[in-house]
């Protein structure tokens, strides 16, 4: 069946209204009719099979069933990301909620290129968790991750949790990451990973994310782009204590 993803709003007893974006999916590129039933997630874990009713400018169905989905990771990665330019950021937030990230946290560091006022950043905020909702949709989430606004690191890095493992990756690093996660004494079940702009994190920044309990690691001989560090970093967490080699292989897309 046909996924779709759902404000928990758009719920009522058991009637679902899809919004507009997913009203034009469903009955202009889809082309399905009243009867059909399609599977509506809410984002917070719970999935709905949908019998479609009414095509109109917002469609509505009947629920016929209510199930919830637990495939969310073991491992709850909050992912620490400075804004990098033009739009990165819209591909670091999709392939990260393929990745299983619980929480984008984006980043204003010292080197963020991209400067814009308060409400600009809302926008922006907006338009990444519609991406989130959407690579949800599209990987079989049911649930979808927060994206946050920007706020600028000092901020986020005070955000933590006492004892809550982080990792900041930085070209400057000695420590590879292989030994630092050897070296733990128990896997960990929640995660903050921290992933500079382009230029990478100033000294003074890496040693502030140090202060507030960071290990300060790198990833191999080369220096990957922003946009190719935080899928690759989650990607490796999520394989050595999450859940991204405990099920058969993914089918590519």
């Amino acid at each position: 069946m046909h996924r779709f993803t759902i404000a928990p709003e758009r719920l009522e007893g058991d009637r679902v209204t899809f919004d507009r974006d997913e009203t034009r999916h469903l009955a202009r590129v889809l082309r399905l009719h009243p009867g059909d039933l399609v599977v509506a997630a809410d984002g917070a874990g719970r999935e709905f099979t949908v019998r479609v009713e009414t095509l109109g400018e917002q469609a509505s169905g009947t629920v016929l069933c209510v199930a919830a989905r637990a495939i969310e990771s073991p491992l709850a990665v909050a992912l620490l990301q400075a804004v990098p330019k033009g739009d990165k950021m819209e591909a670091i937030v999709r392939a990260s909620t393929e990745l299983g990230v619980a929480r984008v946290c984006p980043v204003i560091a010292e080197r963020t290129i991209v400067q814009l006022e308060p409400a600009r950043w809302r926008e922006r905020a907006r338009r990444w968790q519609r991406v989130a909702r959407e690579a949800a949709k599209q990987c079989g989430r049911a649930v979808v991750p927060e994206v946050e606004a920007p706020r600028p690191l000092a901020d986020c890095l005070a955000q933590g949790q006492p004892r809550e493992l982080g990792l900041c990756l930085w070209e400057g690093a000695t420590d590879p990451l292989a030994r630092v996660l050897d070296g733990l004494s128990a896997p960990p079940r929640t995660l903050r990973v921290l992933v500079g702009p382009e230029g990478g994190l100033a000294r003074g920044e890496v040693e502030a994310a140090r202060a507030h309990g960071f290990a300060i690691v790198g990833l191999g001989p080369r220096i990957l782009r922003t946009e190719t560090a935080a899928p690759a970093l989650v990607a490796i967490v999520q394989a050595r204590f999450g859940d991204l080699t405990s099920r058969a292989p993914a089918e590519a897309r």
